[in-house]
């Protein structure tokens, strides 16, 4: 049974409420002072203390995805790395393995689409990222074979992992059944996390003698991507869509990069870059680098392209809500921004969720196929 699993989950509560009943039940009987009443006693309050911290610990695992199995939580590596030849001087896709939605039929790429683990080479940034990609159904089925599909980059926030996409967030569940219910036109998914670098968070900025993070998803990544499958690479082919840490990335790099970018959404995203101990020194006292992180003065300062935005908030619950509005506000033609406005909602699966399937169907309708 996988760690985030209902049925490890469900066991856990079982046996908690089987220590309590036990405790309530067998505590009179140990009301004595010999070792054997006194070594019961303790014996029933670990036992009930530590299986209800599992249950809470398993809980919040399965909300949240800490960690995605057995081995991640106690450290152990499930599978080697894959070594990706540079010298051929182009950017480069390895698929490390595939799994299937689950979905009826789900098991024929062509009903339920698929979901391939890949490792991304960026030559010119130097980065080297594992990621997810869901192809859509149609793109298995015959009548779509000579037919190109737009895609979208999608990131989890920091320190989030990429699984967090899949189980929480169930992006590829939520684009299959957009498409079914006929609310989008089949889109194809990067998934991954913006710490291409671990264990640093370098706020998707090309660190000044650090990682080239800006570089790898400017151009990088949709360049590698387009060179595997059937991608466009024109602008108006590639979106971009995250949360926190994501969401700021996500409106960064289309703000910047209009040219290879037509829209960025950003859930619960902030506005200027991240400077603390996670992030180290981004900027190495480049004042006007950290001017251009900062999304509200580079909409005031820099020239805005024909890229369309989606930002979301929360009028009660999040902080976000006045650079939220700021970020409107500065917003002027060509580009074009739209935004999800919650009556209530927080920083969590729960608020992304609610703005995930409306974001897919935005961002479709801003990308073309062709």
């Amino acid at each position: 049974m996988g760690l985030t699993s209902n049925k490890v989950l469900a066991l856990a509560v079982t046996l908690a409420v089987v220590c309590f009943v036990a405790t309530v039940w067998l505590w009179p009987r140990l009301s004595g002072r010999n070792w054997r009443a006194v070594s019961g006693r303790i014996g029933l309050m670990l036992a009930t203390q530590l299986v209800l911290f599992a249950s809470v610990g398993l809980a919040a695992n399965k909300s949240f995805l800490f960690y995605g199995s057995w081995a991640d939580l106690f450290g152990q590596e499930q599978e080697l790395g894959v070594v990706v030849d540079h010298s051929a001087g182009k950017s480069g896709v390895k698929v490390v393995g595939t799994q299937r939605l689950d979905v009826p039929g789900g098991q024929r790429p062509s009903v339920g689409g698929q979901i391939q683990k890949i490792v991304v080479a960026g030559v010119r940034s130097g980065i080297t990222s594992p990621a997810y990609v869901y192809l859509p159904p149609e793109y298995f089925q015959p009548a779509y074979a000579k037919s190109t599909f737009p895609a979208s980059v999608v990131l989890t926030g920091y320190p989030g992992t990429a699984e967090n996409l899949l189980k929480g967030l169930k992006y590829p569940r939520t684009a299959f059944q957009q498409v079914k219910d006929g609310k989008m036109r089949p889109m194809i998914l990067v998934m991954l996390r913006p710490t291409v670098a671990p264990p640093r968070d370098t706020e998707c900025v090309d660190v000044k003698g650090g990682p080239k993070t800006e570089t790898f998803f400017a151009q990088d990544l949709p360049a590698a991507v387009s060179e595997t499958y059937r991608v466009g690479s024109k602008a108006r082919n590639w979106g971009f869509i995250g949360n926190s840490t994501g969401g700021y990335c996500a409106l960064k790099i289309a703000l910047h990069h209009p040219e290879r970018y037509a829209a960025g959404a950003g859930l619960s995203a902030y506005y200027k870059a991240a400077e603390d101990v996670t992030t180290g020194d981004l900027f190495r006292g480049d004042n006007r680098a950290r001017k251009r992180a900062n999304l509200l003065w580079s909409l005031d300062h820099r020239p805005q392209g024909r890229s369309s935005f989606l930002v979301t908030s929360s009028r009660e619950g999040e902080g976000n809500l006045k650079g939220t509005l700021e970020f409107i506000k500065k917003v002027k033609a060509p580009a074009r921004v739209s935004s999800i406005m919650l009556d209530s909602g927080g920083h969590n699966f729960n608020t992304w969720n609610r703005e995930i399937p409306p974001a897919l169907v935005w961002m479709s309708g801003r990308l073309s196929a062709s």
